[in-house]
């Protein structure tokens, strides 16, 4: 048989509970970046505290509703965003805390914003961070 299609890596799991366990841990990589506690994380994916505390110590069970990964989605292009536009690493962790005269925000920190607990309040922070950046408005 030809050596190009015989697999070289183990193949990538791709389960439900998998790729659950990989968002997760880039949701924890962007809540430290962001110096997120536990009641914000909670807020931010829209679930209890107990959740987040079982699904920290990896029990996610067969994987998460369509209504977390949609939270999810809109927080990883949220980082993404403003890796583009503040290249500077610290910086951009640094914008979601900080006030904004945007009338978006009314002198509030995206991250207040963020936590106002609706998925619409993270929509909206991706939207204007994809306007800032040339895209959508």
């Amino acid at each position: 048989m030809n050596a190009v299609l015989q697999p070289s890596a183990p193949p990538i799991d791709l389960s439900a509970a998998a790729a659950a366990q990989a968002a997760l841990r880039t949701f924890w990589r962007i809540s430290e970046a962001w110096q997120l506690d536990a009641t914000e994380q909670a807020t931010l994916l829209g679930v209890g505290r107990s959740t987040l505390y079982q699904w920290k110590q990896g029990k996610v069970g067969h994987g998460l509703d369509r209504h977390v990964l949609e939270r999810l989605s809109y927080l990883f292009g949220i980082y993404a965003a403003l890796q583009i536009l503040l290249p500077a690493a610290e910086q951009a962790d640094r914008w979601v805390r900080q006030p904004n005269t945007a009338p978006l925000f009314g002198g509030h920190s995206a991250l207040e914003r963020m936590l106002g607990g609706q998925v619409a309040d993270l929509y909206v922070v991706r939207h204007y961070l994809d306007a800032q950046r040339g895209g959508k408005a």
